[in-house]
């Protein structure tokens, strides 16, 4: 079954400062692969029987984020069950000195879900505990072998962030990213509510093409302003073509 995503602006490759940006674009998703990707108009005429999630007049659909932390927040970390009635937070060094591998893959499992919230679809070890790498693998995030390029392009500012379960509240979109969305790819993407920025940003070319957009004509207004995902959580999150994530 086809799927189409429609966003007020794709950014197929934010990594790229080459790579365009589509202004009320969309992604046509088949199976666990991208079909196509392209504006709206065109791929709905050649499309007509897709089922279409629109996305809304200020959402922006990006690749898929890593988390270049995920060693520490999955293996030192702990992640409570909202059982326990002790907040959503993880608990920083909370399963330090822990031996109970059950306990590891549980908090795991519940960290792996809250990182789906923010975009999350890559996660970075190396993971030592057995509990935890069961849970990585049965996530169907793609596990990274070691520390992400993201976290050491950002230097001082991914050590700040050391432990988040939202790589945009630290790392700038271009370095948080985690591949591209483009035709016979994997389907790992997100979408998120759209923010101004006041400066250029690395793989949003073209987006003065957005003055005619509903819901974001105010926020590109030339001279190289334009438009980025928020931080703080996503609307939603395709991982292999499946909407895993979506906010309620």
């Amino acid at each position: 079954m086809l799927t189409l995503h429609r966003a007020a602006l794709v950014l197929p490759d934010p990594a790229d400062p080459t790579a365009p940006s589509i202004a009320d674009g969309a992604v046509v998703v088949r199976g666990e692969l991208v079909e196509a990707v392209g504006p709206y108009g065109e791929l709905a005429a050649a499309h007509p029987s897709a089922r279409v999630r629109d996305w809304g007049t200020a959402a922006v659909l990006t690749p898929g984020l890593r988390n270049p932390w995920g060693q520490r927040l999955l293996e030192r970390d702990y992640h409570p069950d909202p059982r326990e009635e002790i907040g959503v937070e993880p608990a920083v060094d909370g399963l330090v000195g822990c031996t109970d591998e059950t306990r590891y893959g549980a908090s795991a499992r519940r960290g792996l879900q809250r990182m789906l919230g923010f975009g999350v679809t890559a996660v970075a070890g190396p993971f030592e505990r057995a509990a935890v790498r069961t849970a990585v693998a049965r996530s169907g995030l793609a596990a990274l072998p070691g520390a992400s390029d993201a976290g050491a392009g950002a230097g001082a500012g991914a050590a700040a962030g050391a432990g988040s379960l939202d790589p945009l509240a630290v790392l700038p979109l271009p370095l948080a990213v985690h591949g591209r969305v483009a035709a016979g790819g994997r389907a790992d993407f997100a979408v998120f509510p759209g923010l101004p920025v006041l400066s250029g940003l690395s793989g949003l070319s073209g987006v003065s093409e957005l003055s005619g957009v509903s819901g974001l004509s105010g926020l590109a207004v030339g001279g190289g302003d334009g438009v980025r995902p928020a931080a703080g959580g996503c609307l939603a999150t395709v991982l292999g073509g499946r909407l895993v994530y979506r906010r309620r």
